[in-house]
Formats: structure tokens, C-alpha cells, sequence
């Protein structure tokens, strides 16, 4: 896959830590008009402890890749609390606080960096708990299980993880996860296959022919150049200019709009549209790495802790390593 000019997706962290994009339901914002999480304004969270009563470095236990003494003092309240009233998912009777000070117990020091990058980005306690254990949960969940064309996937057939992507070629968030999933999926080439599937929106009225031409372009043996070419027009993906960048992509104009005009590739558009809604999908980008769903803010750091987690849970039969 050819990288893309957009730039890639900032870690955005929501109020309800939902991975951002387009949804199938409201118009769509601009990547660029979401707030960074590391350029996010501090909130004042109602009730949170004076800065005189905020918890110093030495009460919070060391956490790897993660600098305490940077943290706010509202930052380090608000972990604090996520430390003393959250459990470990490792399946210890101790807090997460607990574990990582009374045992080497790596599940609690992922889970504590975890907390901390996103009390640091201004989330409350009574935010993150939940969104740990949405997370942790995922991995004991029923699965979704996806029909996938190993024509639209990259990476080894047998590789132990397979992260698939529903996306929109008008929404703006997945054109900026574009360059993130390419480098993620060509940097663990080894362990992960990469399956890209349409998903339009019906709130993005080019989106769907120009999913149509992308299965088009996938019986000609193109389709990851025309995925690209998609995306990099995403401005202008109109009846008049979808041809175009049919034929910069290196595809025949004219067999495309013939295609297009019979509905040669709607129903098969709409069974991969239906996989994705039967799995909870209603809106883009959304990812599941063998199955399970990607919560996590969508970062380079987000899709390794992951990947990471993913293999981990694999190896050991759907179990966590005993510590």
C-alpha cells in the first residue's frame, strides 16, 4: 500500500474514550477539528481534590513509559483514584494500586500506564474505570467472525492476529487512519493480517459506488492501489470523478461505470456492510483484532498495547500468563 499525504490520526481521547469517526447518523467533523488529547485543556472535574490535597509522586507507584512527576496534580488525583477503587484484571483479589506495589505483576503496570496516559489527557476517574474494563472485557466477549477476500487483506495468511478495518472513503477519519494502519500493519508484517472492507455511510452520498469500484478493482487485481487512490481523492469522489481516479489508479472507465450503472458489486457491498453492522458497526473507522474490538484512542501506542495484549491472551488459550 502507498502512504498516504494525510496526516496521520492524533491520539484523540472523547469523553466516553469511543474511537472518533464518522457516524452513520450525524454529520461528519474534521480529523483537524478534534482536540489532540496532548493538546486537550485541563478540565476542572466537579468535586476533584484541592491541588493541596492532590496525592504527591511518591504515594503513586512507579509505571512504566509513563513520567508521574509530569502529571498535573489534578492528572495524579484523578489516577490515584483509578489505583485505589479499580481491581487488577489479572484476577488478583488486590486494587490495581495493590498489585503494582505488593507483586511484579506486568498485567498491572499495562493497565496502570494505561490509566495514567489518560488521566493525563484530562479524563476523571469516573471515566477511566469503565474504560478499562470495557477493555479487559473485550477480550472474554463473544467474537465477531468476518468472511474476508484475501484479496483486500496484506500480511501472512497465518498470522496469529488478523485486524480488520471497516471504513468509509469520504469519512475524514478513516482517510487519517490510513497512514497509522499501513505503517502498524507493514511494522508487524509478521503477526498481523491487515483486511481492509467497505462500510459506506449513508451520510456520505459518493461512498458507496465508491466502495462498489474498490470490489471492482479488487477482480482486476488492484485493489490496494485504487483503496489508495480513493482516499487520496476523498474530496471529490463524484459520478463525474470517480472515473478518473478509476483510470489514475490504473482500471478500465469505462468497465467500471458499466459495472456501476448493472449494480454488478451492490450485493456484495451490502453482505460486507452487513458484516460489519451485525458485529456493532455504525460508523468508521471501526477496527477488531481477531474479532474483538479496538476500543483503545487510535495511536500507534494504542494499536501495540493491543496487538501486544491480543497475542498474549492467543498464546495462553484465551487466558491471561500467570504472573
Amino acid at each position: 500500500m502507498a502512504r498516504s499525504r494525510a496526516t496521520s490520526l492524533l491520539l484523540v481521547v472523547p469523553a466516553a474514550l469511543a474511537l472518533a469517526g464518522c457516524s452513520a447518523h450525524t454529520p461528519t467533523a474534521s480529523p483537524e477539528s478534534t482536540t489532540p488529547a496532548a493538546e486537550a485543556p485541563k478540565p476542572t472535574v466537579a468535586g476533584a481534590p484541592s491541588p493541596e490535597a492532590a496525592p504527591k509522586d511518591d504515594a503513586l507507584p512507579e509505571l512504566p513509559g509513563v513520567d508521574l512527576s509530569a502529571l498535573p496534580e489534578a492528572a495524579r488525583a484523578e489516577l490515584a483514584t483509578v489505583l485505589a477503587d479499580e481491581f487488577c484484571h489479572c484476577g488478583c483479589p488486590h486494587t490495581l494500586g495493590e498489585c503494582l506495589r505488593t507483586h511484579d505483576c506486568v498485567h498491572a503496570k499495562r493497565m496502570g500506564s494505561l490509566a495514567a496516559q489518560w488521566a493525563a489527557a484530562g479524563l476523571p476517574a469516573v471515566e477511566i474505570i469503565p474504560a478499562l474494563g470495557r477493555y479487559y472485557e473485550g477480550f472474554r466477549a463473544p467474537r465477531a467472525s468476518f468472511a474476508v477476500d484475501a484479496r483486500m487483506c496484506t500480511g501472512r495468511v497465518d498470522a496469529p492476529v488478523t485486524l480488520v478495518a471497516f471504513s468509509d472513503f469520504e469519512c475524514p477519519f478513516c482517510a487519517a487512519a490510513r497512514p497509522l494502519l499501513d505503517a502498524f500493519a507493514k511494522a508487524h508484517a509478521d503477526t498481523v493480517r491487515f483486511c481492509s472492507l467497505p462500510f459506506p455511510l449513508a451520510s456520505h452520498p459518493n461512498a458507496w459506488p465508491a466502495g462498489e469500484a474498490v470490489l471492482f478493482a479488487r477482480d482486476q487485481g488492484r485493489f490496494w492501489v485504487m483503496h489508495d487512490a480513493l482516499f487520496d481523492h476523498q474530496s471529490d469522489l463524484g459520478p463525474a470523478a470517480l472515473p478518473r481516479v478509476a483510470r489514475g489508479a490504473g482500471l478500465d472507465a469505462t468497465a467500471l461505470q458499466a459495472a456501476l450503472k448493472a449494480g454488478t458489486f451492490r450485493a456484495q457491498l451490502t453482505a460486507l456492510r452487513e458484516q460489519g453492522r451485525k458485529a456493532g458497526v455504525d460508523g468508521t473507522p471501526a477496527l477488531f483484532l481477531n474479532g474483538r474490538r479496538f476500543t483503545l484512542p487510535l495511536s500507534e501506542a494504542g494499536l501495540a498495547r493491543a496487538l501486544e495484549d491480543e497475542l498474549e491472551w492467543k498464546a495462553h488459550n484465551g487466558a491471561w500468563a500467570a504472573d
